[in-house]
C-alpha cells in the first residue's frame, strides 16, 4: 500500500544546514520482485521496469532521488553479476555516473551489500554518510523525503544509525514496524524495538497507539560507524566482506570483489545483523508517499482508480461486469466478465489470475516454477543483452526462431556453437558479419555487410560475429537448427563486455 497522507510535523519543515561530512546514496539493486511475477523475473526484476506512473525505472527514479540536496556525491551503486549491464544503462539514459557499480558475486542479503559500500566509502572520507536505499521503492513526494533526510543527517553525523519510519495510514499486515521512543533532535526517536509483521489484531493495536512506523528499510549513518557496529554485532560478516573487498579488481567500469571470500559470508539483513542489537538506533518519521510494491496489491493501491467500478487497467483490456480489479495485458486482448477483487496480468508466455487480497502468495508460485526448471520464473520472452534484446517468436526440439535487436554501434561477441546452425535475415538497418573461412592452417575471418532484405547462412561450428555499424537500429530474424538450442551453447572467443 503507498501511503498517500501528509502528516504534519517536524519531518517536513525541517532547516537545511551547512554539512560537514559528504552524503553517498546507496543503492541496493539485488532483489528479484517474485510477488510481481509474471512482469518481474529473475533476469529482469521489477527495480528495471516502470511499475510508477512515470517514464522512467524504478531504479532510475531512485538514483534521481536526492538530485539538488546539499553536499551530495555521485551514487553507489551494489547489483548482482547478471544485472550489471541493465543497471549501467539505465543510469547512462538518465546521465547519472555512479562512483561505482559494485558486484555481488552471489546475494547475501542487505548487510554484506551495504559493508561493500562502507569499505569503499572509507577509502576516500571515512565519515561520509551512506544513505542506504532500495532500488525498487517508490516515493512520490521526494521533497518530503529530502526533508526527512535532512533531519536524520544531523543525527547520523553525531554517530547515530538511522532508519526511516513511514507514518501508518492503516493496520497493515504486510509490513515490519518501528516502536519509536524518547524523542532526540532533529525531529528523530531512539528505536525501542524492531517488530515483525503483525497479524491483523496487532497490526490495529499498533496504529491506534500512534507509537508505531513501518520499517520503510532505508538507513542513513556514517560509513565509520557502521562497520564499528558490524564489528560488534556481527564479525563474521565484517571480516568476509573485509576479504572480500580486499580482493577487489576492475572490470570495465564495474568493481567486482572476491567471490570465494564474500560467498562464505553470512546472510543477514541490516536490520538483523546490526540495527535490533545496537544502542545507537535513531528513527525520523516520514510521510512522502511511499510503497515498496512488494506485489499486486500495492501495485493497485499505488496507481488507484477513479473509476466507479475501481478498476486499475493497463493495456488491451475489455471488462464487463468487472470491480476493484487490476487488469493488465502486455500482449494480446484480455476480457473480463463479471469477476470482483482480482488481479489479471498477461505477458507474452504466462497468464496470472489471483484474489488480489492473496498477491502475497504469488512467491509460491514462482518457487514452484523454479522447483520444475520452467523458464518463466526466470526471463521474459524478450531477454535483455548489454548489446541489446533478443525474442524468442517460436521453439521446437530441432529449430528455433529469434527476432534480435542490436543497438548503434554495439557488437555481439565473437563466438561459435557445437550443436545449431544459424540463418540471418536482416529486416531492418545494417549488420556486419564476421565469419570464418577454410579450415584448420588455412582458417582466416573476414567482414561483410548485410542490407535489408538480404540474409547469410552461418554453419555449425563456425567462428563468427554480429555487429551494427549503423546509426539506427538493427534489426534481424535469427532462425536457429540443430540437436541442441540451449543458450549456454555459447563458446565466445573475444568479447567488448567482458565475458568471454
Amino acid at each position: 500500500m503507498i501511503d498517500r497522507g501528509r502528516a504534519p510535523g517536524k519531518e517536513c519543515q525541517l532547516p537545511t544546514p551547512t554539512w560537514s561530512a559528504p552524503l553517498t546514496p546507496v543503492i541496493l539493486s539485488g532483489g528479484s520482485g517474485s510477488r510481481l511475477w509474471p512482469v518481474s523475473r529473475e533476469h529482469y526484476p521489477k527495480q528495471f521496469q516502470c511499475l510508477n506512473a512515470s517514464d522512467v525505472s524504478l531504479l532510475q527514479e531512485a538514483a534521481q532521488r536526492m538530485h539538488g540536496a546539499e553536499h551530495l556525491a555521485d551514487p553507489l551503486l551494489i547489483c548482482n553479476e547478471e544485472h550489471r549491464f541493465l543497471v549501467a544503462e539505465q543510469l547512462q539514459q538518465i546521465g547519472c555516473h555512479p562512483q561505482r557499480i559494485m558486484l555481488e558475486p552471489c546475494g547475501q542479503n542487505t548487510a554484506p551489500a551495504v559493508a561493500l559500500a562502507a569499505f569503499y566509502a572509507m577509502e576516500h572520507a571515512p565519515k561520509t554518510l551512506l544513505l542506504v536505499m532500495p532500488a525498487d521503492h517508490v516515493i512520490d513526494d521526494t521533497a518530503a523525503f529530502q526533508a526527512a533526510v535532512a533531519g536524520g543527517r544531523a543525527l547520523a553525523e553525531a554517530g547515530k544509525l538511522v532508519t526511516f519510519g513511514i507514518t501508518p495510514q492503516r493496520a497493515h499486515t504486510g509490513y515490519g514496524y518501528i516502536r519509536r521512543g524518547e524523542a532526540l533532535s532533529e525531529g528523530g526517536y531512539r528505536v525501542d524495538a524492531f517488530v515483525e509483521k503483525p497479524d491483523a489484531e496487532r497490526a490495529q493495536a499498533y496504529l491506534e497507539s500512534g507509537d508505531y512506523l513501518w520499517n520503510s528499510g532505508i538507513f542513513l549513518f556514517r560509513a565509520d560507524r557502521f562497520l564499528a557496529e558490524l564489528e560488534a554485532q556481527a564479525p563474521a560478516i565484517l571480516s568476509a566482506c573485509r576479504a572480500a573487498f580486499e580482493q577487489r579488481r576492475e572490470d570495465l567500469d564495474f568493481l567486482r570483489v572476491g567471490h570465494d571470500a564474500f560467498a562464505r559470508c553470512p546472510s543477514d539483513s541490516i536490520d538483523y545483523a546490526v540495527m535490533e542489537h545496537t544502542r545507537d538506533a535513531a528513527v525520523v518519521p516520514m510521510s512522502p508517499g511511499w510503497s515498496d510494491i512488494g506485489a499486486w496489491d500495492a501495485v493497485y493501491d499505488l496507481k488507484g482508480s477513479d473509476a466507479p467500478d475501481g478498476n486499475v487497467l493497463q493495456g488491451d483490456v475489455l471488462l464487463h461486469g468487472t470491480r476493484n480489479s487490476l487488469v493488465h495485458s502486455h500482449s494480446r486482448l484480455v476480457a473480463t466478465v463479471g469477476v470482483e477483487d482480482l488481479v489479471i496480468v498477461e505477458t507474452e508466455d504466462a497468464v496470472l489470475v489471483a484474489g488480489r487480497h492473496a498477491a502475497q502468495d504469488i512467491k509460491s508460485v514462482v518457487e514452484r516454477l523454479k522447483l520444475a526448471g520452467r523458464s518463466e520464473s526466470r526471463a521474459l520472452p524478450q531477454v535483455y543483452r548489454p548489446w541489446g534484446h533478443y525474442r524468442t517468436l517460436a521453439i521446437t526440439e530441432c529449430f528455433q526462431v529469434k527476432e534480435i535487436v542490436v543497438k548503434p554501434g554495439a557488437q555481439l561477441s565473437l563466438q561459435m556453437h557445437h550443436h545449431r546452425a544459424e540463418h540471418w535475415v536482416v529486416v531492418q538497418g545494417t549488420a556486419k558479419v564476421t565469419q570464418s573461412q577454410g579450415h584448420g592452417d588455412t582458417e582466416q575471418l573476414s567482414s561483410f555487410l548485410l542490407c535489408e532484405d538480404e540474409s547469410t547462412y552461418i554453419p555449425q561450428g563456425t567462428l563468427h560475429r554480429l555487429e551494427n555499424p549503423g546509426v539506427i537500429p538493427l534489426r534481424l530474424i535469427e532462425v536457429q537448427t540443430g540437436s541442441y538450442l540451449g543458450e549456454d551453447d555459447i563458446v565466445r572467443f573475444d568479447d567488448a563486455y567482458g565475458r568471454s
